[in-house]
This record gives structure tokens, sequence and C-alpha cells, in this order.
């Protein structure tokens, strides 16, 4: 008889108190994974209450709902922290979630790492937004444009968290991705070749690759920006000699990899989901994993796309005009091989499915306005007009965050063992979509209208009231979706319906166990023969889901999976609260860095301890996992 699917849990006793410590030390992905989403959920709300006042300020002529300086401070923050405190991680909640599983491994390659990277990406946002109590957060821009952000230009507290906060938040992105990395090398399941992998597990192996090669040239130019800031360096000083446009550069050299290090999970996401809804297998996959590779080289190629107006001269406007038109060309492969999955299929609109569905269809048209920006005479009218902020979102917004609610809803099931609600789903999606839409669709036609993005107020006989108050009342419309989405997932974590090992009838291994999974993951490591394991195996009945049959029945016969005699010892990572305290430590030196060197010398004490603990505690305990 084989071991239960809880045999291996560390009994939760002690209260509230031991339930914490054991979260606070956790080294298990699926754990983390949690963790990374409630806290990417937090700033993701945070995020839509500064859009909401933003548009209250917005939603009439002369509005004096916000001071220019509060105004500056809050579209700032709103753009940062969406980008990089919701966008970004969205590669670590999914490969947190489910990429082990996904790829037949039992653990990550580096357990303690990875909760270091989660970690640090908590203290990393709070520093980010620390310059709220502080007296006022960074209001520059979220792109940061020197020289506005040196501090000739912006002597706020806030600018310094800014900056610290990205160096911080780039340490947590760069952990996260050499583990996942590692984790795809070395620990897929026997049988699983490349071209066997899932499309989600190439997907997150692209967007890690792009973010080892793009997120030290950001954290070169925050560094350039604080030593500017603190030591009287002046790099973007054109009087001594610097370069205002080498913000711009490096900025840009990191931040269009940035864009498809945010939408490439939403493709893998997409990749899943759709030939699971459609009942067919993904068309052309191995087109689907040359385009990935073709976006990752082309992202590098089109930075400058940027800086049309900053006067390059034709040669340079010709040659980052032509790398943005191809890069649509195996972007567009990927349209075309989804709506080739959906084609003929028998598809079941369920809520995962609506919001797959949904986000192919914005993202097509986010991805038709941003080919008019390929143009630079036509770049040079909408620069910097409500049209870009229009594609951006609709890029963004529509296209990632559609796709992660699409994820949510069809992963998440698997890590908490209960179902959202339908029905509330499909209120979430509809008021979501409609609000999505009535918000950034007037955008484009304000845009065309002249009116700039950035701006505190506008007159009354510039026109743009009306189209203005309609933006609002969709923010609204969009916020009350996201309420929805937010009740449906309390409810569900309480009342939700048992979700059963498979309940999407899925295709890959996180579906051959229980929902939740056991600690370890796989009672026996499964053999991989194909594409679409775990579909495969369903159809041919050569195997049954461990600890449970494809129908989620727990006695359900498999034909090929006996357990053999004898014992088995699984090696589990031993819980551990020195990645939190080494977090900890380099969140102190970081806000020591802004106040005071004694500080500084105390998280260096800190990290410095945590270091040598790290060597020396055994990473690992023994479980005996018996069968007969």
């Amino acid at each position: 008889m084989a071991v239960s699917a809880g045999t291996l849990r560390r009994p939760a006793e002690g209260g509230l108190w031991s339930t914490v410590w054991e979260w606070l030390t956790t080294v298990d992905h699926k754990r983390i994974g949690l963790l990374y989403f409630w806290t990417v959920l937090f700033w993701f709300l945070l995020a839509g209450v500064e859009a909401l006042i933003l548009r209250l300020q917005l939603a009439r002529p002369d509005a004096g709902v916000l001071t220019p300086a509060v105004y500056n401070q809050l579209y700032t923050m709103h753009g940062t922290l969406m980008v990089f405190l919701v966008g970004t991680p969205a590669a670590s909640v999914f490969a947190n979630m489910v990429l082990p599983l996904m790829i037949g491994a039992r653990d990550v390659a580096f357990p303690r790492l990875n909760a270091l990277s989660y970690w640090v990406f908590l203290f990393g946002g709070i520093l980010l937004n620390a310059g709220w109590l502080a007296g006022g957060a960074f209001d520059v821009g979220w792109t940061g444009y020197a020289n506005m952000s040196t501090r000739p230009f912006t002597q706020s507290i806030g600018a310094n968290f800014w900056v610290m906060g990205l160096i911080v938040l780039g340490l947590s992105t760069m952990a996260s991705a050499f583990n996942f990395l590692v984790t795809i090398i070395n620990m897929r399941a026997p049988g699983m070749t490349l071209m066997r992998m899932p499309l989600m597990v190439w997907a997150l192996t692209v967007v890690f690759i792009l973010v080892i090669f793009a997120f030290p040239v950001l954290t070169v130019a925050l560094i350039f920006l604080w030593f500017d800031r603190f030591y009287g360096t002046r790099f973007f000083d054109v009087a001594a000699g610097g370069n205002v446009f080498l913000w711009q550069h490096l900025f840009w050299v990191f931040g269009h990899p940035e864009v498809y290090i945010l939408i490439l999970p939403a493709f893998g996401i997409l990749s899943e989901v759709i030939p699971t809804f459609s009942r067919k297998p993904i068309f052309g996959y191995s087109t689907m994993v040359l385009a990935m590779g073709a976006i990752a080289f082309l992202g590098f190629s089109v930075w400058a796309h940027h800086m049309f107006t900053t006067g390059m001269g034709p040669v340079g406007n010709f040659a980052f005009s032509l790398s943005t038109m191809l890069i649509a060309i195996p972007t567009g492969v990927k349209v075309f091989n989804w709506l080739a999955t959906m084609w003929g299929g028998r598809i079941r609109w369920r809520v995962p499915m609506l919001f797959a569905g949904a986000t192919v269809l914005l993202f097509i048209l986010g991805g038709l306005s941003g080919m008019m920006h390929a143009s630079p005479p036509i770049d040079s009218q909408q620069q910097d007009t409500y049209f870009v902020v229009a594609h951006f979102h609709y890029v963004l917004f529509g296209g990632l965050v559609m796709a992660m609610f699409a994820g949510v809803y069809y992963w998440l099931p698997k890590l908490t063992g209960r179902l959202l609600d339908e029905g509330l789903g499909k209120w979430h999606f509809w008021l979501t979509f409609i609000g999505f839409n009535l918000t950034f669709f007037p955008m484009h036609i304000l845009g065309a209208l002249g009116m700039p993005r950035r701006i505190y107020t506008y007159p009354a006989e510039a026109g743009w009231g009306g189209l203005n108050l309609l933006i609002t009342i969709g923010a609204y419309i969009l916020a009350l979706g996201i309420l929805v989405f937010a009740y449906n997932l309390l409810r569900s974590l309480r009342k939700g319906e048992p979700a059963g090992s498979d309940p999407w009838d899925g295709r890959t291994l996180e579906w051959s166990i229980p929902s939740p999974p056991p600690e370890y993951n796989f009672e026996e490591i499964p053999v991989v023969h194909g594409r679409d394991a775990w579909w495969e195996q369903k159809r041919q009945r050569r195997v049954a889901p461990v600890g449970g049959g494809s129908n989620g029945d727990p006695h359900a016969p498999g034909e090929g999976h006996q357990p053999g005699p004898g014992r088995e010892v699984i090696h589990l990572p031993k819980p551990s609260i020195i990645p939190l305290v080494l977090a900890l430590g380099l969140a102190v030196a970081g806000v020591g860095t802004i106040y005071h060197p004694a500080v500084i010398a105390l998280g260096l004490a800190i990290t410095i301890g945590a270091i040598v603990a790290w060597a020396i505690e055994p990473p690992l305990q023994g479980a005996v996992h018996s069968k007969e």
C-alpha cells in the first residue's frame, strides 16, 4: 500500500504561533508561491486605489481633488507598483506555484534561495513605498528619467527610497531567475526533453534568461543615479561632460526586454489554458517555442523605439523602426497558433477560458496600436499623448493582468484544493472586461485629440471632459470587478467546492497528483513519454493519478503504476528562518544608505551573520516514505 499524501507533512501543532512560524520559515515552493501571490495581490490593490484617486482628479476639468505634487507622486508610484511589484513578479508567482509540478520535480533546485527571493521581494516593495511615510513618494514618473531624478531637481527622500527599493527588488528577481533556470535544466522528470516541456515552462525559461541579461543593466543605471544623488558624481549632467540620454539608453535596454519579462508568463498561461479548454493539443508547438526564442533575441534590439523623439537621426530611427516591426512576426505567430488551437475545438467557456480568450483579443488591439508606434513620424505625434497610455494598458493590463486572472482561476485550486466560484468568476470577468474597455479605449481618442499624458488638470474649453468622465466611470466598474474577485478568493478558501486532483481534465503533470499537493509533490517521479504527458497517460490508461484517479477518485485503477517493495528516503528541505533574516539585513543596510552609516553597519552585521548561519545550517531533512 502506498503512503498517503499527507504522511510527510509536518504536524501543525501549537496554535496560531506555530502556523505563523511555519510560514516564516517555509522553503516549500508551493507555500512560497502563495506568499508571492498574496503579496502581489496587495500591491495590485494598492496600485488600483492610486489609479482610482488619479481618475477622480481627471474626471472633470479644473478639478482640485489633488495638489499637483500629490498627483505626480500617485501616478509615479502607480506605474512603479504595476511594473515592478505586480508584473515582474508574475513569473515568480506562477513558477513557484506550478513549475516544479509541471516538470515532475519534487522541489526547486535551491529551496532556501527561493525563500530568500520572496523575502527580499517583500522588503524591497516596502522600501519602494516607504517614501509615503517619510515625507513624500517619488514624483518623476515610473521611468525615473534623469536628470529630473538627480538631486538638484528632486530632493525628496522618496526618490532615495525608490532607487534603493528597485536595487533590492533586482536582487530578488535575479535570485529567482537563477533558481528556476537550474531547476528547469537539472530537475525535469525522466523522458521530459526540452521539446517535451509544457509551453508554460518554456515561457518561464525565456523570462528568466531575459532577467539575467536585462536586470543588471537597470542596476547599473540605478547605481549611477545613486552616486549622482549622494556622492557628487555627474553621470547625467551635460554641463559636467555627462550625458542626459545615458539614463534613457540604460533604462530602455532593460525596459524593453522587461516588457517581454512581463508578457511572456501571460503567453505561457494562454498556451496551457487554451488547449485544455479547447480539448486539443496546442497548434504548432515547435513554432511556439521558436517564437519565444525570437522574441527574447529581438527584445534586446528595439529599445530605442522609445527614443524616436530624442533626435537620434534617420539611421537610428530606421534601424529601430525595422526591428520593432520584425518583433511583431513571432508575436503574431503565437496569436495565430492560439486561434488555430481554438478552431474546431470543443471549447468549454469556463472562467479561465473566458479570461484567456479576452486576453488574446485585447492583446491584439494593444499590438495594433504598438505597430503604429513603430513608425517614427506617427510616434512623434503620439509620443506624449494619452494614445500611448491606452496602448501601454491594452498590452500590459489587457495582455498580462487578464492572463494572470486566467492562471489564478486555473491553477490556484491545485494549491488550495478548492475551486473558485464559477458564477462570481463570470461576474468578475464581465465587470473587468467592460470596465477595462470603457477605461482605456477612449484614451485612444483623447490622445488623437491631443490630450497630453501626465497632466494634472485641463481646461474645460479643451473639450476632453466628457471622455474623461466616461474613463473614470469605467475605472470604477473595473474596480468593482476586482472587488468581486477578492471576495471570490476569500470565499473559496472557506466554502469553495473541492477541486479534486484534475478538475479541468488537464494535460500536464501537475494534474496527476492530489489537490493540494503533498509536501514532496510526487510519491513516485513520473516517466514522460511525450508532450501533454498526463493527458496522453489518461487516454492510453497507462497510469492513474498519484493519490487519485483521473476524475479525482482515490480508488480508480491504473495500469502500469504499481508500487514496488522496499523503503525510499525522500529528502525534504529543512525549514529555515535564515532567508528571512538575511533579507531583513539587506533591507536594513539599504535604509542605512539613506539615513546613517551606523544603520548600514547594523544591516551588514545581520547580513553577514545570516550568511554564516546559512553556510553551516544543514539544508535537508530526511523522511521515510514506506511502500509495501
